[in-house]
């Protein structure tokens, strides 16, 4: 099979294309004939070999990749043969776990079946950025009387946070890099869309929103700090940017990443993927790649070029 592989750390060149052998399922796994693998942010950071203390470097060489969605094609000792030629979507786990390439291996307990109506990207989507985005929404608690901020608002969690905040009835606030992303914002959802690139980016969100009462941050760095310094003093920082320095002011910060998420992280799939089959909140591929191509999304996606969710297709 046709797989990317990466024999050292570094950048998006690192990413190549090779041939290796079929993988085999063993004792309570499946293989999956890959449609489309998911592309993360945190990808990038694992080919770079850029980690947190808690997340230890994968062991090289590896394939890349951690979301996939396909048809199962084997089955492995101990698996109900009713998975057999299933139409599934799949989170494979941390670190490198084999979802870059034609085939790829999974647990039974990591499987869904793809919900009717939604194509393999959009499943994709949904098992990783979605699941995430069912947490954040969770841990918000939004009620109608909230003015929401998000940044990153045209990526993959942007538009799937949108509609959460919409649907909750409350005030939608996009800030995002270019006048077609903002396009991209006001279209799930964001009442007001801002170009944080610009001149008086902060004065026009002042001027637009005296009063925010939210800001859900996956990006970090100033813009998410300056928003978090005008924020209420009793409102609330819903933080799952792994950003932690720099942040002066009363409001509270939540931070989904970690134990509380995974101890949950199932639950999360599933609302995630039947949001995504019921339109409440469904999420956005905005850019799609050949496998052959994985370098180029990665770069891509570092670049800040990509909207909505990224994934390869096989």
């Amino acid at each position: 099979m046709r797989a990317i592989r990466q024999h050292e750390f570094g950048g998006p060149e690192v990413l190549r294309l090779e041939e290796v052998p079929d993988p085999t399922p063993g004792p309570g796994q499946v293989r999956i004939r890959v449609e489309a693998s998911g592309v993360h942010r945190l990808d990038t950071s694992i080919r770079a070999g850029d980690l947190p203390p808690t997340m230890p470097r994968p062991e090289l060489p590896m394939t890349p990749g951690r979301e996939v969605a396909g048809v199962v094609d084997e089955i492995g000792e101990g698996v109900d043969e009713a998975w057999r030629g299933a139409q599934v979507v799949a989170h494979l786990g941390p670190g490198s776990s084999g979802g870059y390439a034609e085939l790829a291996v999974a647990d039974e307990t990591q499987l869904y079946r793809r919900p009717d109506g939604l194509d393999s990207t959009t499943a994709v989507a949904a098992i990783g950025t979605g699941r995430t985005s069912a947490a954040v929404l969770e841990a918000a608690q939004i009620t109608p009387d909230d003015v929401v901020v998000v940044t990153s608002a045209a990526g993959g969690m942007g538009a799937i946070l949108l509609q959460g905040i919409r649907n909750a009835g409350a005030r939608a606030i996009g800030l995002a890099g270019s006048a077609a992303k903002l396009e991209i914002a006001r279209g799930f959802g964001a009442q007001t869309a801002i170009d944080y690139r610009t001149d008086g980016w902060l004065e026009r969100l002042r001027a637009e929103a005296p009063r925010i009462t939210v800001l859900l941050d996956g990006v970090g760095g100033d813009v998410a700090r300056q928003v978090y310094a005008h924020l209420d003093s009793d409102g609330r920082m819903v933080r799952f940017s792994g950003d932690r320095d720099g942040y002066e002011g009363g409001a509270k910060i939540i931070d989904i990443l970690g134990p509380w998420v995974q101890g949950r992280i199932k639950e999360f799939e599933q609302a995630s993927l039947e949001a995504a089959a019921d339109g409440t909140r469904k999420p956005y591929v905005g850019s799609a790649f050949p496998l052959a191509e994985a370098a180029e999304a990665h770069r891509s996606l570092e670049a800040r070029e990509t909207t909505g969710k990224v994934v390869l297709l096989t």
